[in-house]
């Protein structure tokens, strides 16, 4: 007697990335661990994070110039073909398959229609802002079709703020999932203390602004 066939759901994960060089090969090698289908989109880096993420193992998009996380993730959704999808950020360290697997199975047992990932025990300054802001982590799995069908996805710089707007409209099921462990590089790290914290500012400037953005669109 032939045993049934189970269908496996496929899984793409997508990486937006703006001048990760230093660790976005690590992040693309824990995903091959769960999925051939591995996609940075570059956002008009200006270090070699292209070149790095090919010789990694992933799909590369390029994005010139510089457009926002929000453009990069709809350019790599675009190019995914899995059923769900994972994503994540490129300077995270410390990732590994039980940190997927976290975010990946309660969407894919159906339970949540999507799961937000949040740091704990990764370090004191990552946990501390992840879980002051855990809305605007980048760490979330759910359905590929659902994300491509977020309003303003692909137009807003920063996404976070029209996926939860997209989360509470629709009454989608979601939930935190702590991630022991893991942690990202700080943007001051990356970029120098006083550079890192203008570019934080702008950051929360325009996810502040996405609200005024919205109705600017509604009454026109």
């Amino acid at each position: 007697m032939t045993p049934p066939q189970t269908t496996i759901p496929t899984t793409s994960v997508v990486i937006p990335a703006y001048n990760e060089a230093q660790t976005v090969a690590d992040v693309v090698r824990v995903a091959l661990l769960l999925t051939p289908e591995v996609i940075v989109a570059s956002d008009g880096s200006s270090d070699d994070t292209a070149g790095v993420a090919r010789q990694a193992g992933a799909t590369v998009v390029e994005l010139n110039p510089n457009a926002g996380k929000g453009p990069a993730l709809h350019a790599a959704l675009k190019v995914a073909s899995g059923e769900y999808v994972l994503m994540l950020d490129a300077d995270l360290l410390g990732l590994t398959l039980g940190h997927l697997n976290i975010m990946l199975g309660p969407v894919v047992s159906g339970r949540l229609d999507m799961s937000i990932g949040i740091f704990d025990g990764g370090g004191l300054m990552t946990d501390l802002g992840n879980k002051l802001t855990p809305h605007l982590s980048g760490q979330r799995a759910c359905r590929r079709a659902w994300l491509l069908g977020v309003p303003g996805l692909g137009e807003e710089r920063w996404p976070e703020p029209a996926i939860t707007d997209a989360l509470k409209r629709g009454r989608a099921r979601w939930d935190y999932v702590e991630l022991p462990g893991l942690a990202q590089v700080m943007k001051e790290e990356k970029r120098g203390f006083w550079k890192g914290v203008g570019y934080r500012s702008r950051m929360y400037v325009d996810l502040l602004g996405y609200g005024r953005r919205r109705n600017k669109k509604k009454n026109t």
